[in-house]
């Protein structure tokens, strides 16, 4: 079981680290292109703000789901520190556990929200709303992942701090 979500963490973080890359790259894209039609050719792409924007939600949450998994997080871990491994390892279940919670939240909470902004059109590029919205719950799943691995690693002793 470990192995599995070993496994499909890795994988979901590849992927994810390539559309970072890929969303990043066009953002920036975007912004130049921008810049140039406005200040040299005096004309301004009416869709590009909103676009960039769009992909900036998107960059945020995709680089959280990749941060958790690399574990790059500020923590503080002056108590923790002080515990006994042991107690170490239950502190991370707990931590792990709680991250877990929150994440369900960002799930249930992100679909709903979706949902009631569903209607909504996005001015410039005439998108629905809720494909920007659309992140939370799907950075949400992709932490659940994320965490249910790390949870299964604390439970067996894999996951203390260094």
């Amino acid at each position: 079981m470990i192995r599995f979500f070993q496994t499909l963490s890795d994988g979901i973080n590849r992927r994810v680290e390539a559309l970072l890359f890929v969303m990043g790259g066009t953002m920036t894209l975007i912004v130049v292109v921008q810049v140039f039609s406005r200040y040299v050719l005096n004309h301004s792409l009416f869709w590009s703000e909103e676009l960039a924007r769009f992909l900036l939600v998107w960059l945020t949450f995709m680089g959280a789901c990749v941060g958790y998994h690399k574990g790059v997080h500020p923590g503080v871990d002056v108590c923790f520190k002080r515990f006994s491994p042991r107690g170490q390892q239950w502190a991370m279940v707990g931590i792990h556990l709680a991250s877990l919670l929150l994440f369900g939240v960002m799930v249930i909470k992100g679909i709903s929200f979706a949902w009631f902004i569903r209607l909504q059109i996005s001015p410039a590029l005439s998108l629905p709303k809720w494909i920007l919205m659309g992140i939370v719950p799907l950075a949400g799943v992709v932490l659940m992942i994320h965490g249910v691995r790390f949870l299964l690693e604390a439970l067996h002793g894999q996951d203390l701090m260094d």
